[in-house]
This record gives C-alpha cells, structure tokens and sequence, in this order.
C-alpha cells in the first residue's frame, strides 16, 4: 500500500475536488451522454462517443483521488527552519547556472514543478530534505549530477 503525505490543505483540496468530480462532473456528463443518445444512430455520433471518452477519464480520476484520499497521511507543517522538511520553502542556488530558485518541498500529490512546488521524492526534494541552511548538495538528475547551496529556509 502506498502513503501518499499531504499537508492538511493539500488532503483538503483533493477531498474537494474528489467531490466536484463524484457529484458534479458526473451529473454533467451523464447528461451529455444521455443529450448525445437522443440524437439518434451511436454508431456515427461524435458527441455521443466524446462524452463516453470524458465519463472514462472522469472514472479514473475518481479513483486516483480515492485511493490517494484513502491512503493520505498529512503531515503537519512545521515553523523549523533548522532544517529542510517536508513544507520548507527552501532558497537554492544553483551553481551551474548562477542563480537562485526558491522552491516549496511537498507531497508528489501536492508538486506542482511548474509553480516550483516540489516532490520530496524528487531528485532536488530527496537532495534538500535534512539539510541545513550554508550545505552544498548534490542532485542526482536524468541528466547528470549538479550541485545547489542552501541560502534560506522558511
């Protein structure tokens, strides 16, 4: 059995959009299907065939969501800035490049790379995690080894 460790907000919002998804998302789309079928012959009806994909794709995701619902662990957020945790916004700076990155250390539920919100599975989360402010890690990417220095944690 997977864990699956989100911060209360984060158990949260997924509660919410597992809802959305059950009682709306649902609704609406059974009745597209139901729209799409007064329409007449399935066999060439692109409507018809467009809800049943999203119904599919809707079903999935309800039971991605329950099961990491189900197997949440929320980890409190802590005020320590001693060291990296799961929660930290950490300040890096990247030596290759030269330059600074600041990124949140969350959950793989909650990692949103796009935003700069990571997992702490990932290569940066696994390299940060326990490490204090001053320390030079490694990061064991794809691509190679680069190394970030710790200038700050919230």
């Amino acid at each position: 059995m997977a864990e699956f460790p989100m911060t209360q907000q984060g158990y949260d919002e997924a509660v919410k959009k597992l809802e959305y998804l059950q009682k709306v998302k649902r609704a609406e789309i059974v009745q597209r299907i139901a729209e799409a079928r007064s329409h007449g012959d399935l066999s060439e009806n692109a409507e018809y065939d467009a809800a049943r994909n999203e119904q599919a794709a809707n079903e999935r995701a309800i039971e991605e969501l329950e099961y990491q619902v189900k197997n949440a662990v929320v980890i409190e957020e802590s005020a320590d800035t001693s060291a990296v945790h799961f929660g930290s916004v950490v300040t890096v700076h990247d030596l290759d490049f030269d330059e600074d990155i600041v990124y949140t250390i969350m959950g793989t539920t909650e990692a949103d790379p796009m935003k700069n919100i990571i997992s702490n599975q990932s290569p940066v989360g696994q390299a940060l995690i326990g490490h204090k402010k001053g320390d030079t890690v490694t990061v064991k990417a794809p691509n190679g080894e680069y190394q970030l220095k710790i200038l700050k944690i919230d």
